[in-house]
């Protein structure tokens, strides 16, 4: 998920993961499918669910999850309310010089514009994004009029009672909306933006970083992450 967010509480002072503790707690949207939703049974699902799930039975953590919301979801890291990000996080330098970064487990997805009708004006119209993403710094350096919004859903509510001409978000987002929803079209261009998702650590956890590389490392050596990635559709494969 192509994703930009920098907060000043994001510079406080780290916790530190110490790896002789029982838990590793993991921290998702649970708002952005398929990469990560929270299921009918009110639990974390989706790609990303399946992969920390394969991510932490090969490091041997015992892991458990919560969701957070997106704009607090990196300050949140830092204070210590959890231990590591998974939640479709593209690895960009803002958000490097605040927290560490495994190495990516995705591709850059494209970005698509999703609209209610073919002749939209992409460059100079009303262009939804949530808040925080590089999305949203893409369609504000664009020309077009950038409409912000804390959650996806409430783009795609932008979109459909015409307060914005357009969303910009990941294709393996917009795709599913646009082929579920008449009336709504994948319109446009793609957009590539960012240079892959990996899991969001505090820059004090260089051991717990090491175990999760080594982990991505290993699903991407026996073909493990490209079969999750053709299941769940997020992203091209490796």
């Amino acid at each position: 998920m192509n994703k930009f967010i920098l907060s000043a509480a994001a510079l406080a002072l780290s916790t530190g993961f110490a790896m002789g503790q029982d838990v590793v707690r993991l921290a998702t949207e649970g708002a952005y499918p398929p990469w990560n939703f929270v299921n009918d049974a009110g639990e974390v699902d989706g790609f990303e669910r399946e992969l920390g799930d394969e991510l932490c039975a090969r490091a041997e953590l015992n892991c458990t999850w919560t969701t957070n919301e997106w704009d607090s979801i990196i300050p949140n890291l830092v204070s210590g309310n959890y231990d590591a990000i998974i939640a479709g996080m593209s690895i960009t330098d803002e958000r490097d010089a605040v927290i560490d970064f495994t190495q990516a487990y995705t591709p850059a997805d494209p970005s698509v514009y999703l609209a209610a009708s073919d002749g939209v004006d992409l460059t100079g119209g009303v262009i939804a994004a949530q808040a925080g993403t590089i999305q949203a710094g893409y369609v504000a350096e664009s020309g077009a009029t950038l409409v912000e919004f804390a959650s996806p859903d409430e783009t795609i509510a932008a979109v459909r009672n015409g307060e914005a001409d357009a969303v910009l978000a990941d294709s393996s987002f917009l795709q599913a909306i646009a082929d579920q929803e008449e009336g709504l079209m994948i319109v446009g261009d793609p957009v590539a933006l960012g240079g892959g998702v990996g899991m969001g650590l505090r820059e004090s956890d260089g051991e717990l970083k090491a175990k999760f590389d080594a982990a991505i490392s290993s699903v991407k050596e026996d073909g493990t992450l490209n079969a999750m990635i053709a299941k769940w559709e997020v992203s091209n494969q490796w």
